[in-house]
């Protein structure tokens, strides 16, 4: 990475890319992953490549929920490893909170690796069996009864719509971080989080250790309104083209 100038003015998506690209080669990151990303970093493009008001409101809401769960489980795939485990790292720190591997295209080499990138950032990542906990025909499905299994929330950032939706319908909180606020991850989602991971996951961590710090006690909301973030996030969509040709 060190031929690309930092004056470029997309210097921090290639390298990105570049990361993303060696984790691939690495096993870490799955060769569909990098299609995924492509199609994310496409839609950071039409938020401005910042935090919505909204997203941040989203954020913070989201700090409040994993301080007052009684089980949270941060769920990791192998695109969330390679572009945030330190931030994973810092944000498990702050919530208290469990940090479990869940991949689709799944190995044991895979877990391992992925395991192995996150606790090099300092996570401590949860190991052991697995069962299908959540209904899903994919490995996806595979998480650890004591785990993601019996969590009351979950944070999936870059998560499968199909595989959020059947978190909720088991009566989970999920809280999911994806740049599409069309896609069924979004949708589905408790708390959609409509920014990118790498200011996502800090915003939140942010959040919890104000709220420490504060004395706060954070109750779990009685209900949530994720259309109202959606809404925020096509509206920083449409302010962006706007103004894209002023």
């Amino acid at each position: 990475m060190s031929d690309i100038p930092k004056s470029h003015p997309r210097y921090q998506s290639l390298v990105t890319r570049k990361q993303l690209a060696d984790y691939a080669l690495a096993g870490v990151v799955s060769l569909e992953g990098l299609t995924s990303h492509g199609r994310g970093e496409a839609f950071d493009y039409l938020i401005g490549e910042k935090t919505p008001a909204t997203a941040l409101e989203a954020e913070k809401l989201a700090a409040r929920v994993l301080l007052a769960a009684k089980h949270p489980v941060l769920s990791i795939n192998g695109n969330t490893a390679a572009l945030a485990a330190a931030e994973i790292a810092d944000l498990q720190k702050a919530a208290d909170c469990e940090v479990e591997v869940n991949l689709f295209h799944r190995t044991d080499e895979r877990i391992e690796k992925v395991t192995a990138v996150l606790a090099q950032a300092g996570v401590t990542v949860s190991t052991g069996p697995v069962e299908r906990c959540v209904p899903l025909p994919h490995d996806r499905g595979l998480c650890r009864p004591d785990g993601i299994g019996s969590a009351d929330v979950v944070l999936v950032p870059l998560e499968d719509g199909d595989r959020c939706e059947a978190l909720v319908a088991l009566g989970k909180i999920v809280i999911t971080v994806d740049l599409n606020p069309l896609d069924r991850t979004s949708k589905t989602a408790t708390i959609p989080i409509i920014d990118e991971v790498t200011r996502a996951l800090p915003n939140i961590a942010a959040e919890c250790r104000r709220i420490k710090s504060a004395g706060e006690t954070p109750e779990m909301p009685a209900s949530f309104d994720g259309k109202y973030f959606l809404k925020g996030a096509v509206d920083a969509i449409s302010e962006t083209l706007t103004h894209a040709l002023d």
